[in-house]
């Protein structure tokens, strides 16, 4: 997925493998490991060489001039405070996402990157993290969870009918997601998801921009294509929402809202037992 994002830039397929260093639990992916790689570590294999110290060599980051390091290998404190004050160095704001579970398998925590990067950490983490207070600002943590993704991309699927769901839909979903991001939450708290209560207004926006990849590739079924897109995928969606149909406060009439003893109308006999 990140070698199509890469792409999509205006990279070569060649020049995105190029600058994607992966690693196992025996180190740094390279043509000349001797153990068998299956056909799709095939571009992300480096070549022999300077590549050889395969334990150590993925931690120089300043050999590389790496931007991001995503971590979903389960080995817990991979992300060393040496590995994030190298990144700093080199970066303005590093990227760090550690997103293994549980969280006692996460490869850093918040506070360990906001600490090392001295709180120009751009965070995300698989498992959930508190806020932390550092030098009198408050970092909130970044959660990166399908929880984002996965209503707008079914959205979108179910109503324009789609044939398929091409990893393409995915990347505008992702680009929607960081659109909702603003200039603020960035800046002030390190924020780079939206809120989860703007998840339900995210979904509309993945839904519209998806509707044009569907259509453009012929994977749309639902014809003909709606004129207000906005307004039918508004249409289409349920509220758990309802309006209150009880005053919250209740307007007493005034002889009733006054204190005291007033005369109480004397009311109509109703029993088995009254007179004629």
């Amino acid at each position: 997925m990140v070698k199509y994002m890469v792409m999509e830039e205006g990279a070569t397929k060649e020049q995105a493998c190029e600058k994607i260093y992966m690693n196992d639990i025996d180190g740094l992916l390279t043509k000349t490991r001797p153990e068998k790689m299956t056909e799709r570590h095939a571009g992300a294999q480096k070549p022999g060489g300077d590549y050889q110290d395969r334990q150590t060599e993925w931690t120089h980051c300043e050999k590389r001039r790496n931007r991001c390091v995503v971590g979903v290998s389960t080995q817990g404190g991979a992300f060393t405070e040496e590995i994030i004050k190298e990144m700093s160095k080199i970066n303005e704001r590093p990227i760090i996402f550690p997103l293994s579970n549980p969280t006692e398998k996460a490869e850093c925590t918040f506070e360990q990157a906001v600490k090392a990067s001295d709180g120009r950490v751009l965070f995300a983490s698989g498992s959930p993290f508190q806020k932390v207070e550092y030098k009198g600002k408050t970092f909130k943590p970044g959660q990166g969870n399908n929880s984002y993704i996965f209503p707008g991309v079914g959205l979108a699927a179910i109503l324009w009918k789609a044939k398929k769901i091409p990893d393409n839909v995915f990347i505008i979903a992702a680009k929607a997601c960081a659109s909702m991001v603003t200039e603020k939450s960035l800046e002030k708290f390190g924020r780079i998801y939206p809120l989860l209560q703007d998840v339900p207004e995210l979904s509309v926006k993945i839904a519209m921009e998806a509707c044009d990849y569907f259509y453009k590739e012929n994977l749309a079924t639902l014809h003909p294509r709606p004129e207000n897109l906005e307004m039918y995928i508004r249409h289409q969606i349920y509220s758990t929402s309802n309006d209150d149909v009880i005053n919250k406060a209740y307007k007493w009439p005034e002889k009733d809202s006054k204190q005291g003893y007033h005369n109480v109308p004397k009311l109509q006999r109703c029993s088995l037992d009254d007179e004629d």
